[in-house]
């Protein structure tokens, strides 16, 4: 294997013809053609780009919040008007109008099976696959509570259901998303705290991801990564997956402190850019990291965060450029697949 690993961050953009005619069957070819398009392009660790979640009702978050949400028990999908009210009146989440669901009871974990939606992409994989998790500190956010009463109970009732989860699903590579928490840093304690009760049930690699959001191509959360970098270091992870590419070049220089036991994910694809990244670009990119925060230190790299807002012409081509761009750095010879 190479010193630095690409992978993808999780979603694609979900194919034309799945969207029109949805099935089971071509849910099942849609993932096989979104691995299969990772794997040609010589990615490492592929993802199924988050298909298994897929929901025609709901394109507008990707199913990143419902999918996990509406199985579970504890939590009401009828919102009645007086909660659509009170829920509006919340801060937070103001690109969504209504709740994914009303917290009236203890949450646990329903009908949600994320093992046999892992089970069912990997076994389409003939490379180390990675499957990804809503985080419950991005999930607490958008929930209206009526029972536990504060967020960071709300997420740490969250997060036993998803550990209960982890626990059984086979993935080479466990990541768990927190697209929220870069817009509230303050609450970076009992963030941590519920989602490393997720990380601890995870058997193999465990990873988390976090960026500034990626609503209609654009960020929606405002800070920096310096005032994140004591939630990461307590993360109990093998690796973090960052938004670098969008971000200033100076911010690069905050992950000095990162642990030296947590392996840097490092954005070298712009996923708010149509523009597709050369290998030079991306060569940089890694060299630039390798001067601020040490040689040795970047051990994966991939887009800010995933395609699903792209075309896919765009996505598969900036899939293929992180290959090339690691190849050039590494002065490693490409194969080309047939």
């Amino acid at each position: 294997m190479p010193r630095i690993e690409t992978t993808v961050v999780g979603s694609y953009p979900v194919p034309d013809w799945l969207a029109a005619l949805p099935s089971e069957q071509a849910l099942v070819d849609a993932t096989r053609v979104v691995i299969g398009t990772q794997e040609a392009a010589g990615i490492d660790l592929v993802c199924d780009g988050e298909l298994y979640r897929f929901d025609v009702n709901h394109p507008e978050t990707n199913g990143m919040i419902e999918y996990f949400l509406r199985p579970m028990d504890g939590i009401r999908t009828a919102v009645t008007f007086d909660e659509l009210m009170a829920y509006r009146a919340l801060p937070g989440m103001k690109f969504r109008t209504r709740p994914p669901g009303v917290v009236d009871g203890p949450i646990s974990s329903g009908t949600l099976d994320l093992p046999q939606a892992c089970a069912r992409a990997k076994a389409l994989a003939s490379r180390p696959f990675k499957f990804t998790v809503t985080g419950p500190h991005m999930l607490a956010k958008t929930l209206l509570d009526k029972h536990y009463g504060n967020l960071p109970d709300l997420a740490m009732g969250i997060a036993g259901a998803l550990a209960q989860q982890v626990a059984h699903i086979d993935a080479e590579v466990i990541q768990l998303d927190e697209a929220n928490l870069p817009g509230s840093p303050s609450e970076w304690k009992w963030a941590a705290e519920a989602i490393n009760l997720v990380l601890d049930q995870v058997k193999t690699k465990a990873a988390v991801h976090l960026c500034f959001g990626n609503y209609g191509g654009q960020s929606i959360q405002k800070g920096d990564w310096a005032k994140l970098i004591d939630y990461l270091n307590a993360l109990r992870v093998d690796h973090i997956v960052m938004e670098n590419a969008h971000r200033p070049i100076e911010e690069l220089a905050a992950f000095r402190d990162l642990r030296p036991e947590i392996g840097m994910g490092l954005g070298v694809i712009d996923i708010k850019a149509t523009e597709v990244e050369t290998a030079e670009h991306i060569a940089r990119a890694i060299e630039r990291a390798d001067k601020t925060i040490g040689q040795g230190r970047v051990r994966y790299i991939h887009p800010d965060c995933g395609f699903w807002m792209l075309k896919r012409p765009i996505a598969d081509a900036k899939i293929a450029a992180l290959s090339k761009g690691r190849d050039l750095y590494e002065g490693r010879p490409r194969v080309v697949v047939a």
